[in-house]
C-alpha cells in the first residue's frame, strides 16, 4: 500500500473533512459560492482552528513516506521570578558555640551550607534522566523518531485523555504506562499501518506539579516543580530548613496520610539517596521544630553544630562531624555538659572508652591538637642546620638528647680552615626573646624623646627650628631601628685559640655557622680614611686606627669600640674613671676578624655657642648679686 502513488510524480495529500459534493448547477452550489464571496469580500477570516493545516504526508518517487507536524507556534513559558537568597541566620547555640570556638574557625550548623540560601527554581534539573518506572501522563511531551519505510520526527504531547495522535496511524493511549513501556506500545501501534520501519522512543519535556512546603523553612509556601522532583528538589527551592527547624525528621505527606520520614543528614553525610521519595502533584514536605542539638569542635574534619536523634551517642556525632583531624588526640575528648556550664566544669574523659556515651541537648565536645601542646624538651627531635667549614653542610634531625658535638660528628667534622673562634650558634627561642626585649627597648626610647620634647621650653625661632630638625632625625632613626631584626645570636665565651666547641644542648631550629679563619681588620666610624686592613700578628688596635688615619676632630674617642669575631664587645668606656680616659681598646691587640668603630660625638657645641652660653650665666649672676645688694641696703 506504500506504492500506491506513481514512481514519476511527486504527490502530497493534506487530510481534511470530506465535503459532499453538491449537485452541478444545483440551487445550493450557488448559494455557497454567494456566501463565500460575499464573506471574502467584507474581509472574512477563517477561524485559526480551521486555519491550523493537518499533518502533512509527503513521498518521494521511490523513497520512504515521510510524516510531518504541521507547524506550530508554541510561546515557551516564561521562567519563574528567581528570589533574593535569604542571609543565612544562625541559630542561638551555633551563636555560643562559635564563641567558643573562637573567630579562626567558622562553626555552622551541619547541612547549611548545601542547603540554604537558594531560592533559584533554575536549581533543579533541566533536562532530568528520566527512570525506566516513569508512569506517563497527562502534559507529558513525547519524542518519537521512525526510520525506515517511514521517516518521521515528532513530538506529541499527551493529551487529557491520555493518548497522542500519530499521522496516519492514529491515537495511542499512552497514559498510564511505564517509560519502560512506551516503545514497545507505539511500535505494536505503528506496526499495523506500516512495514520495515525502526522507531526510537523517549520522553521531552514533562508535565510539572504542584507541592506544598511547609514548617520551619526559609520560604513556606505552594511551588510548581517537575514530575519528577524530590523531597530535596522541594526544599531547596524553599531555602531549606530554617534555624529552628529539623533535618532528621522531614515529613512527606500524600492527602491525609503520613507516607514517608527522611533523614537529611543520610545524603549530607553518607550520601545515601534511597529515602529521597519521588514527589506527586498535592504532596506535602513538612519540616518540623529541630531536635536536640550537640556541638563537635576542635582538631575535627569539620566542626559543626549537629542534631541528634534520640539515643545517639558521642560516636555518632563525631562520625557525623567526619571524624578526628589529622593532628588531632586521639586518646581523649572533653565534653562540656548544659547542666555544668554555670559551674564552669569540663569533663575530660578516654577515647574510644567514651565512644557509646549518651549525649544531651546543649552539649559541647572538644577535640585537642596533638600538636598544639609543645612538648618537653628532652622529647622533641632536634632539626638543626650545620653549614660552613664542615665536611658535609647541611640539615639535619637528631635525636632529643643531642649536643652541638652530635651536629658536627653528623656533619663529618671540621675542616683545617675553620675558625672556631668566631662560630655563629642561633636558636629561635633566643630570636624571640631578642625580638620581644628590642621591640619593648623601642617603645620606652619613644616615650622618653616624646617626654623630653615635651618638656623643653623654646624662646626663639632658632631654637624652633632646631628642634624641629632634631624631632624630624629622632623619627628617622626610630624607623630605621624598627627595621631591624635580632638574629638570635648565642655567643659563645671561646678562647681565640680554641678547637673544640662546647658541648651544649640543642634546640629543634638550632643554626650553627663555623666560618674560614679571616684574614683582615675592618676600621669604619669617625676616622679619615674608613678600610678593611690586612691582619698582622702582633699589631694592636691602635696600630689599625693610625693605618685610618686616627679619630676625626668630631670623634668621641671615650667611646671608640671593637666587635669582635665571636660576638664580644670590647669599649673604652669599660674602664675609663673620672679623670682618666681609658685606652682598652688601642692597646688590645688585634684579633682577625675584628672591626673597630669610633663614634661620632653628638653632643659638641661650637665655641660661639658655649661663649653665648657663658654670657647668659653670668649676667643673670651679675642680677643676682646687684638685687642682693640693694635688699642688704
Amino acid at each position: 500500500m506504500l506504492n500506491q502513488f506513481p514512481p514519476s510524480s511527486r504527490m502530497t495529500r493534506v487530510r481534511s473533512q470530506a465535503v459532499p459534493p453538491t449537485p452541478r448547477g444545483g440551487l445550493a452550489e450557488l448559494i455557497v459560492v454567494a456566501a463565500l464571496a460575499l464573506a471574502l469580500s467584507l474581509g472574512w477570516q477563517a477561524p485559526a482552528a480551521a486555519q491550523r493545516a493537518d499533518p502533512v504526508e509527503t513521498q518521494d518517487a521511490g523513497g520512504p513516506v515521510r510524516l510531518r507536524q504541521a507547524s506550530t507556534t508554541a510561546t515557551p513559558p516564561a521562567p519563574p521570578p528567581v528570589s533574593e537568597a535569604a542571609p543565612y541566620v544562625p541559630g542561638e547555640f551555633e551563636r555560643f558555640v562559635q564563641r567558643l570556638a573562637g573567630a579562626g574557625v567558622e562553626v555552622r550548623r551541619l547541612g547549611a551550607e548545601i542547603v540554604t540560601g537558594t531560592g533559584d527554581p533554575s536549581a533543579d534539573d533541566p533536562a532530568p534522566l528520566v527512570p525506566d518506572d516513569h508512569i506517563v501522563s497527562f502534559g507529558d511531551e513525547v519524542l518519537v523518531t521512525i526510520w525506515g519505510s517511514v521517516d518521521a520526527d515528532l513530538r506529541l504531547t499527551v493529551d487529557r485523555a491520555g493518548r497522542i495522535a500519530i499521522p496516519r496511524v492514529g491515537a495511542v493511549q499512552v497514559a498510564g504506562l511505564r517509560h519502560a513501556e512506551l516503545r514497545d506500545v507505539i511500535a505494536r501501534r505503528v506496526a499495523q499501518v506500516f512495514r520495515n520501519f525502526d522507531l526510537s522512543v523517549s520522553l521531552g519535556r514533562l508535565r510539572g506539579i504542584r507541592v506544598f512546603v511547609t514548617g520551619q523553612v526559609m520560604r513556606p509556601g505552594t511551588y510548581h516543580v517537575s514530575s519528577l522532583s524530590t523531597v530535596v528538589t522541594a526544599l531547596m527551592r524553599a531555602g531549606g530548613p530554617s534555624a529552628a527547624g529539623t533535618f532528621r525528621r522531614i515529613e512527606v505527606r500524600r492527602g491525609t496520610a503520613l507516607l514517608d520520614e527522611f533523614d537529611l543528614y543520610d545524603l549530607l553525610a553518607r550520601g545515601d539517596r534511597s529515602g529521597d521519595r519521588t514527589l506527586q502533584a498535592g504532596d506535602v514536605v513538612h519540616v518540623g521544630p529541630v531536635g536536640a542539638q550537640v556541638a563537635v569542635i576542635g582538631s575535627v574534619n569539620r566542626p559543626a553544630v549537629i542534631e541528634l536523634r534520640p539515643g545517639e551517642t558521642i560516636g555518632d556525632a563525631l562520625r557525623l562531624a567526619g571524624g578526628f583531624g589529622a593532628v588531632a588526640d586521639r586518646t581523649r575528648v572533653a565534653i562540656e555538659r548544659l547542666e555544668d556550664r554555670s559551674a564552669g566544669r569540663v569533663a575530660q574523659i578516654d577515647w574510644p572508652q567514651a565512644r557509646e556515651l549518651p549525649l544531651d541537648a546543649g552539649d559541647v565536645i572538644r577535640v585537642f591538637s596533638a600538636v598544639d601542646s609543645v612538648l618537653p624538651t628532652q622529647q622533641q627531635s632536634k632539626r638543626v642546620r650545620v653549614e660552613g667549614e664542615v665536611l658535609r653542610p647541611g640539615e639535619y634531625v637528631l635525636p632529643a638528647s643531642s649536643s652541638i658535638g652530635d651536629a658536627l660528628r653528623a656533619a663529618g667534622g671540621l675542616t683545617p680552615a675553620a675558625f672556631v673562634f668566631a662560630t655563629e650558634f642561633q636558636r629561635e627561642s633566643v630570636r624571640q626573646s631578642q625580638q620581644e626585649n628590642y621591640e619593648r627597648a623601642l617603645r620606652d626610647l619613644e616615650t622618653e624623646l616624646a617626654r623630653a620634647g615635651s618638656s623643653q621650653r623654646i624662646s626663639s625661632a632658632d631654637e624652633a627650628a632646631s628642634r624641629q630638625a632634631t624631632l624630624s632625625a629622632q623619627a628617622r632613626l626610630i624607623e630605621r631601628l624598627r627595621a631591624l631584626r635580632p638574629t638570635g645570636r648565642v655567643v659563645l665565651q671561646l678562647p681565640p685559640d680554641a678547637s673544640d666547641l662546647p658541648d651544649l644542648a640543642l634546640e629543634d631550629g638550632d643554626r650553627l655557622y663555623i666560618p674560614a679563619r679571616p684574614t683582615t681588620i675592618g676600621v669604619f666610624g669617625s676616622v679619615f680614611n674608613a678600610a678593611t686592613y690586612l691582619h698582622s700578628p702582633g699589631r694592636t688596635l691602635d696600630d689599625y686606627l693610625r693605618l685610618a688615619g686616627g679619630p676625626t676632630k668630631g670623634s668621641d674617642r671615650e667611646s671608640v669600640f671593637v666587635v669582635r669575631a665571636n660576638g664580644n664587645v670590647l669599649s673604652n668606656r669599660q674602664d675609663s674613671g673620672f679623670l682618666r680616659r681609658s685606652r682598652l681598646v688601642e692597646d688590645t691587640v688585634a684579633l682577625p676578624g675584628d672591626t673597630i668603630f669610633v663614634p661620632e660625638n653628638l653632643d659638641r657645641t661650637s665655641l660661639l655657642q658655649m661663649a653665648k652660653d657663658w654670657t647668659t650665666i653670668l649676667y643673670q649672676f651679675g642680677l643676682g648679686v646687684a638685687g642682693l645688694k640693694v635688699l642688704t641696703n
